[in-house]
């Protein structure tokens, strides 16, 4: 060997490193060598063997659920050396990072996808979006698979969501927090990005016709269009107070409505608007003192509502129910009954009327002068007869001396 080969050589072998070795927590990347139910080895780079095995195999990304001898995959590293002098790796939590940064690709991009649904709860449905358990609550359905139950019985509530049990729905991601393991689904959020195109042909300020397809405490919802559906707030349903929107409105039932409102793909709805507001007419129909008759709707703290005729209510304060100072309305008077009132005030515009009962009893009214002047006549000649009878039986000073 010449000394320019033997140098060459101790250089070659001066500048060669050894294999850098993994550490507990990197992630590595292997060629499967062998494949069992029980465990998978990895070849890493000719450098070192691993085995992934037990619990371990779960992957949560779902990319190595199949696996097979010359694929490759990437494993998170637990123990540099096991009871076989392998390392001990774990395809869970790499697939537990890459799940969860899958997730929060989703909510960025606001991908709608399909997803099963696993079971139910009171609250809404559980979803599995590749191998994470998410949550869809129930404020986040569709209109169309909302559980529209009266009164609310959460009972009821959950026999109609577990219809929807081994069903697909499709959702966005709204909501990943991987430290707490949340993730939160919305179908509404899918759902209104279709709607948003078909919403463009409606304006506020038109008349639409449509369907009640359901009626809650606040109000009733009414589909129109292809699909589309609207809120009737119970303060849009009719002019006078109404407290049961159930009393004015039935499922199934046709009814026309104005559109009054488009937050995104939120529509508010309203049906008193097509009417004509009869608080325009109550100034003809009722003056300041007349004295009428009306049924009491209902009572609270602060007075009575009371029901004029089929349109026009007032509220008589409870001020105005007694001449005493009382604590409740229905110290006095009762829900139901019929009673005279004495009206207050009228103020068409804020559709107000204020009414009362007190005011019925007035005082008397005083004597008229003409009425005065002849109790006095009357009674006069009675005086003079008493004082000249007082001074005839007086004795004088002057006879007694």
């Amino acid at each position: 060997m010449t000394t320019d080969t033997a140098t060459n050589f101790s250089t070659l072998l001066d500048s060669a490193q050894a294999p850098e070795l993994p550490k507990v927590s990197d992630t590595v990347e292997g060629k499967v060598i062998s494949v069992s139910s029980s465990e998978v080895h990895l070849d890493i780079n000719g450098v070192a063997s691993g085995v992934i095995r037990g619990r371990e195999l779960f992957d949560e990304s779902g990319e190595y659920s199949d696996l097979k001898i010359g694929d490759t995959a990437k494993a998170t590293v637990l123990e540099l050396e096991n009871e076989y002098g392998e390392l001990e790796l774990s395809f869970s939590h790499a697939g537990h990072k890459k799940a969860w940064d899958e997730l929060y690709r989703l909510m960025k991009t606001e991908e709608a996808i399909e997803v099963p649904v696993v079971e139910a709860n009171k609250g809404g449905l559980m979803v599995r979006v590749n191998r994470v358990i998410g949550f869809l609550p129930v404020s986040q359905l569709t209109p169309e698979h909302y559980p529209r139950v009266e009164g609310g019985d959460r009972n009821r509530i959950l026999e109609i969501l577990q219809q929807f049990a081994g069903k697909g729905l499709k959702v966005k991601v709204i909501d990943v927090n991987e430290v707490q393991e949340k993730l939160i689904v919305s179908e509404k959020a899918a759902w209104e990005e279709k709607q948003q195109e078909i919403l463009s042909d409606f304006k506020v300020g038109q008349v639409v016709k449509g369907k009640i397809t359901g009626i809650v405490d606040f109000g009733c919802f009414v589909e129109f269009g292809q699909g589309l559906e609207g809120l009737v707030h119970i303060s849009e349903l009719a002019w006078q107070r109404v407290d049961d929107p159930r009393d004015f409105v039935k499922v199934g039932q046709m009814v026309e409505a104005k559109i009054i409102g488009i937050d995104g793909t939120k529509i508010s709805l309203s049906i008193k608007q097509l009417i004509e507001d009869p608080w325009n007419k109550a100034v003809e129909k009722y003056k300041i003192g007349d004295v009428v008759e009306g049924k009491v709707l209902k009572l609270n703290p602060y007075g009575a509502f009371v029901q004029l005729d089929e349109q026009i209510q007032g509220l008589a304060h409870i001020s105005e129910l007694s001449e005493k100072r009382i604590s409740s309305p229905a110290d006095v008077i009762k829900e139901g009954e019929t009673r005279k009132f004495k009206i207050l005030s009228i103020e068409p515009n804020d559709h107000r009327l204020g009414l009362s009962i007190k005011a019925l009893k007035d005082k008397k009214p005083a004597k008229k002068e003409n009425e005065n002047a002849e109790e006095e006549q009357t009674a006069a000649p009675d005086k003079k007869e008493d004082g000249g009878k007082k001074k005839k039986e007086k004795p004088s000073t002057k006879e007694s001396d």
